[in-house]
């Protein structure tokens, strides 16, 4: 498999570990920024490594020859030890920095960053404003089986039916089926069903002929049309009138409907994806929804967790909605420890949204300095666990890396390279080991997404045959 490769920009003197040994290990190619010739110029490399205690002018003259280049580069920028992000370094990078990066390295990090850079860049490919798209955060098993499910519908155009909580990030789920698939070069059309009057939804799905009612001054093309070859995403589905329901079963069925006002029929080549918050199967029994247009929707079902039943995806959701306020923005957030514990622990009721606009909050009251405990609005205060027996680092660890004293360097030397692969490779078999050869499990023991662990069980030949890859 050939490694996705990453400019490193020159780093100061004393930053340890040293980045280009540690990005060969966890599966990159690292490539000194005096040796950019043999990058090949399709795809390019992933992104481009800028340390924020280097010189800064030779590090945005680098990031501008290099976008010259390869126009759809990102920067990463990697932090030292102890220091924050530096709005001096932040603003000039502007859209083109999409993570941030503490060092030393450590692998939960490093993945998050290099997986944000992956999915920014692969927005601008098929053309689209990687800023109205957000990945999914977490590395929990709720959110990396959600990320799986994605995976696997998008190679297909089956109808998917997203079901959550409102705020879980329905149409985040819609958006990255949609980007994921062959579909990805056409439109993404989003319908909030709900939000339109009954009288009115008709109209707005298929379009009007001029004259068709008071009002159609001119024809107008419905939503339809407007996501001819790509995605329909009818949010709130649940809120549908009975009869728009099985108008929107024939077009299902049919593939075909008609302007408002018109009988000439019009071919409807869209993926539909819908999403509620409510429990259809209910509405099912009280005669609210259709049980054949139900069926005809569910036909591949996602269900997205509240954020109070994956708590431990919240630290990384703050490093992201934070960033991203930075980004958008320009005001900087930074949260302290002893505020991540009350929110770790406050329930979430709004969930994802409600957390996002609580973090903006803070990045406009205190953008200036550590976010605390205290400074969190009183409801979160109260509605957290905060007697003192919970603290933040009750949360997952990040790896932390052996200590150097703990293992004598051979007065031979040694392969690095080798060395590092072999261990690699040794964890990798003893997680298998333990999780009998499930790898979904198997990559929960190493924190490591379960499509970047099949990657290298390819690459170290430690695939075998019937192993439960989908479980």
């Amino acid at each position: 498999m050939v490694r996705d490769s990453l400019v490193l920009a020159p780093s100061p003197a004393g930053l340890v570990p040293a980045p280009a040994d540690v990005l060969r290990f966890l599966g990159y190619e690292p490539v000194d920024s005096a040796d950019l010739d043999g990058i090949p110029a399709d795809p390019g490399p992933l992104a481009l490594v800028l340390f924020q205690a280097g010189d800064q002018q030779q590090a945005l003259a680098l990031l501008q020859s290099c976008r010259a280049r390869w126009p759809r580069l990102v920067a990463v920028l990697a932090v030292p030890p102890g220091q924050t992000v530096d709005a001096d370094w932040q603003t000039p990078l502007g859209r083109a920095l999409v993570a941030t990066l503490p060092l030393p390295l450590q692998f939960d990090e490093l993945s998050t960053a290099l997986d944000r850079a992956r999915f920014v860049r692969g927005r601008a490919a098929a053309g689209h404003n990687a800023g109205l798209v957000y990945r999914l955060v977490g590395r929990g098993h709720a959110i990396e089986r959600v990320q799986y499910l994605i995976e696997r519908v998008a190679r297909t155009d089956s109808n998917v039916l997203i079901l959550g909580e409102s705020g879980t990030g329905k149409e985040v789920v819609a958006r990255n089926i949609h980007f994921q698939s062959t579909r990805a070069n056409n439109p993404f059309v989003p319908v909030n069903c709900g939000a339109i009057p009954a009288e009115l939804l008709e109209s707005e799905l298929f379009g009007h002929e001029k004259g068709a009612f008071t009002g159609a001054i001119s024809a107008r093309q419905g939503r339809f049309e407007a996501a001819e070859g790509g995605t329909l995403f009818l949010d709130e589905i649940g809120d549908m009138s009975l009869p728009m329901q099985v108008k929107l079963l024939r077009v299902l069925q049919e593939r075909v409907f008609e302007r408002v006002g018109s009988n000439r029929s019009i071919t409807a080549d869209v993926r539909i994806i819908a999403a509620t918050h409510r429990d259809l199967e209910a509405g099912i029994r009280e005669g609210a929804f259709r049980e054949d247009l139900y069926y005809r929707l569910n036909v591949f079902p996602i269900e997205l967790p509240p954020l109070r039943e994956r708590r431990e995806d919240i630290p990384a959701l703050v490093d992201e909605l934070s960033a991203r306020i930075g980004r958008e923005k320009g005001i900087q957030v930074r949260v302290g420890r002893d505020a991540l514990a009350v929110l770790a622990d406050y329930p979430w009721p709004g969930n994802v949204r409600e957390l996002a606009n609580v973090i903006e909050r803070m990045a406009i009251m205190h953008g200036d300095r550590p976010v605390a405990a205290a400074d969190l609005p009183a409801r979160l205060r109260q509605g957290a666990v905060v007697d003192g027996t919970h603290d933040v680092t009750d949360l997952p660890p990040p790896i932390q890396v052996a200590e150097p004293s703990a293992t004598r360097l051979p007065s031979a030397g040694i392969n690095l390279k080798d060395f590092l692969e072999e261990l690699e490779r040794s964890y990798i078999q003893q997680a298998l080991n333990e999780s009998g050869d499930v790898v979904a499990h198997a990559a929960e023991l190493l924190s490591m997404r379960r499509t970047t662990l099949v990657e290298k069980m390819r690459k170290y030949g430690l695939q075998r045959a019937g192993f439960a890859s989908d479980v």
